[in-house]
């Protein structure tokens, strides 16, 4: 998966279990908080005149602006917890912006530190946006956000289910980076079905429906993938082709079109970063 493509942050989304009550009472306290008004937060860095509805048509110190200026429209896409061992919580809210290109996807994550009442403005992270994610329990003292990101190009639809790593850098910035837990990539809107190889195992295509996993730190998501038995029947007696191809096969490579690959219930590990079937 080509990472300088991917929406970091496929979006900041709240909580889980500690255990099911704690969990329970996760969720709601980070879901107040997170619907914070959107002209509160858009003044932490707009002035009153420039904001209309959840936009903010002048953006102030916008990170790579060269003087436009930058729109940032806040987005229902919100989440919060405490990200970093030590500090207050943060609200990550995405965004979308027409300072952006399609490589960052348009838009990013506007970072916030709550204290109590008080919310303040830290930074923009352009293309760290993401979606569907969700908060859980990292220890007593810290959460993490788990989310599910993805590009398309050229018609190849890019996922992944990503652990969004925060960190403390010089000069106090915050930054956030994902580490990738489980890929997949669909290629039937470029190739007209999907392609695997021969000498290879399992291959996943998407990824949908990330929730709390069975255990603490784990996550569940569903997954179309090509196990080893339908891998042996493309490259074996061969599935019926789709009517329309785009691709000419490679050495080792065969089709499984639309409606051939399977669909399971994953468990994620986020400790081992280990995927399997949830049984």
């Amino acid at each position: 998966m080509r990472t300088s493509h991917i929406a970091f942050l496929s979006a900041f989304i709240p909580a889980l279990l500690a255990p099911a009550l704690g969990a329970a009472m996760l969720f709601t306290t980070s879901q107040a908080r997170a619907d914070g008004s959107d002209r509160t937060l858009l003044a932490t860095f707009c002035a009153s005149a420039n904001i209309k509805g959840s936009t903010c048509t002048r953006a102030k110190s916008y990170p790579g602006g060269g003087g436009r200026a930058c729109d940032v429209k806040l987005t229902k896409e919100r989440y919060v917890g405490r990200f970093l061992a030590a500090g207050n919580a943060l609200l990550a809210v995405n965004y979308e912006s027409e300072c952006e290109p399609h490589a960052t996807d348009f838009g990013g994550v506007a970072l916030f530190e709550q204290n109590g009442t008080a919310t303040r403005f830290i930074r923009f992270l352009p293309g760290a946006q993401g979606h569907d994610c969700i908060v859980v329990p990292k220890d007593e003292q810290q959460d993490v956000l788990v989310c599910t990101v993805g590009h398309m190009g050229q018609g190849i639809v890019e996922s992944a289910v990503a652990r969004m790593e925060f960190s403390k850098k010089s000069g106090k910035r915050i930054e956030i980076a994902p580490d990738f837990l489980l890929r997949a990539e669909d290629a039937v809107s470029a190739y007209g079905s999907n392609v695997v190889m021969c000498n290879e195992g399992p291959k996943y295509f998407g990824l949908a429906n990330l929730a709390a996993g069975p255990r603490r730190n784990t996550v569940t998501v569903d997954v179309d993938y090509a196990d080893d038995a339908t891998i042996r029947t493309a490259c074996g007696e061969g599935f019926p082709k789709p009517k329309e191809l785009y691709h000419d096969l490679l050495p080792g490579e065969a089709f499984v079109p639309p409606g051939s690959e399977k669909t399971k219930r994953f468990t994620i590990d986020l400790v081992t970063g280990k995927a399997a079937p949830t049984e």
